[in-house]
């Protein structure tokens, strides 16, 4: 699959993520801001509802008191109309007259009923302007707790809370004009912290300026309650989407390890092909009785065979230690105790002649007193002579190698190695990577530096195995350093003289 290819696929499915999960967002926000607003309503119409309860109630207070005055007043007022009656059915049985009364007007009669419906409805519209009077000049100075009782509050507050679907536990409030609490249910805090109230006017049409304020404490929970069908769906498009990222990193990851492979191949066989042709060809030469003959040819031949058979060997060798370290875990290796001062000073040596042929130098300063280590020993030179090879084998065009080795004491537990060169240096890119397997960094025009990207990988998982560290310092176009930590070998005890 092109690059190209798998870059678009990961944009669409990142785009179809994103707009599904902003969707799914807006529709959660948008729902929970349709409950917020559905029990705002319902809260403030049980509140209206309550506040009319109460001026109803009220009402009835003073409807209930003005009839108990009227019917103190009828009574009395009834007695002296009962003594006139009787005194006037007395006079009336002395003189009633035997003739016949003539038949009344039916005209005279309806005028009559009109008059009396007319009084009893100014009667009756009296005695509400006069309650109305009551209400308005006696409601203000009125005890709060006559006109609001917090038990009947709670009481009507409750059943129309029950009635328009709100089941919340609540506190409540009562405050005056100024703001200030007349009374407040147990439980009850101030309106300045993060819990939302509601507020509703009390007796608006007496003046007294009360408010009923109540607020839900657990008002979030039941909105979010009431949506939380969507958290799940929510948690699996985001589980989707990582599974998504981690598969295209995956993707990439075994694109670029397919792309390393098969630069390796390509490597590996240019590097085994060039000393089989020049084993081949001198195996030729050698079938030639002209060559046979002279003792010259054959030794030149026989060396070359032999260079090439090493060259072969190292590659091949290089190739099984990282197959055999990946998977054994360096369980095969033989650890002694071996001074590194002289493994070193015996690899320079053998190095100095590479160094000298193009016209530079490799100096030493071992200055290490306590370099007992304890490593295998074939394993570390391998280790010390790819550093040595690489910083050879990438040196600048037309400048001399000039390498410098040193050891040195850290810590009195520690030693340090250091391999510095002047050639061609390390990127930032390549510093985070040059450990890497089959990683081999980029020598611009040149094309004389072949490899596998195996030898550092190696270096690496060889120190670790060690119980040592490794890291790199470089200025691109200027010069490189390998700096090697590694602990020292513990001093055996002395065993006391016979």
């Amino acid at each position: 699959m092109k690059k190209s290819l798998i870059w678009l696929l990961t944009a669409v499915m990142a785009i179809t993520f994103g707009a599904l999960l902003y969707f799914q967002i807006m529709y959660l926000e948008n729902m929970v801001q349709m409950r917020e607003a559905q029990f705002s309503e319902n809260v403030m119409r049980s509140l209206h509802a309550t506040a009319e309860m109460l001026q109803r109630r009220e009402t009835l207070h003073y409807l209930e008191e003005d009839v108990r005055m009227l019917g103190a007043t009828e009574d009395a007022e009834q007695s002296e109309v009962s003594s006139e009656t009787l005194l006037a059915a007395a006079s009336s049985h002395h003189n009633r007259v035997t003739y016949p009364s003539p038949t009344p007007n039916v005209s005279e009669s309806y005028r009559q009923m009109q008059a009396t419906l007319r009084k009893q409805y100014q009667y009756q519209k009296g005695l509400l302007n006069e309650i109305i009077l009551n209400i308005l000049r006696e409601a203000p100075s009125r005890p709060l707790l006559e006109r609001a009782d917090s038990v009947e509050v709670r009481r009507y507050l409750s059943d129309e809370l029950a009635a328009n679907g709100v089941r919340l536990p609540f506190t409540f409030a009562v405050t005056d004009a100024f703001g200030n609490y007349a009374y407040q249910t147990r439980g009850f805090v101030t309106s300045d912290n993060d819990v939302p109230t509601y507020s509703a006017v009390l007796f608006p049409n007496a003046g007294a300026n009360y408010k009923l304020v109540v607020e839900f404490p657990s008002r979030d929970s039941y909105i979010f309650s009431s949506v939380r069908f969507i958290i799940p769906t929510l948690a699996f498009t985001v589980i989707l989407l990582v599974i998504f990222l981690y598969t295209i990193i995956l993707i990439f990851r075994q694109k670029k390890l397919s792309e390393m492979k098969s630069d390796f191949i390509n490597n590996m066989t240019h590097e085994f092909k060039t000393p089989i042709s020049t084993i081949s060809l001198a195996a030729q030469m050698l079938e030639d009785d002209s060559v046979r003959k002279s003792p010259t040819s054959l030794k030149h031949l026989a060396k070359v065979i032999g260079e090439e058979s090493k060259r072969l060997r190292f590659q091949v060798e290089k190739v099984l230690q990282m197959s055999v370290y990946d998977n054994a875990g360096g369980s095969a290796l033989k650890f002694t105790v071996v001074n590194v001062n002289n493994i070193i000073y015996n690899i320079v040596n053998t190095q100095k002649i590479k160094a000298e042929k193009d016209g530079g130098r490799i100096d030493v300063a071992l200055d290490a007193i306590d370099a007992d280590v304890r490593l295998d020993e074939m394993h570390f030179t391998n280790v010390i002579f790819n550093l040595l090879d690489n910083a050879l084998k990438y040196m600048k065009e037309d400048t001399p190698p000039e390498l410098k080795v040193s050891t040195r004491d850290i810590d009195h537990n520690r030693l340090e190695i250091r391999i510095r060169d002047n050639g061609i240096g390390l990127k930032k890119e390549d510093l985070k990577r040059i450990f890497e397997k089959f990683y081999r960094v980029s020598t611009g025009n040149r094309h004389d530096v072949k490899g596998f990207g195996l030898g550092l990988a190696y270096v690496k998982k060889m120190v670790s195995i060690f119980g040592g560290t490794i890291t790199v310092e470089s200025e691109f176009g200027k010069w490189s350093e390998f700096i090697i930590h590694l602990p020292l070998a513990d001093p055996e005890p002395e065993t006391a003289e016979e």
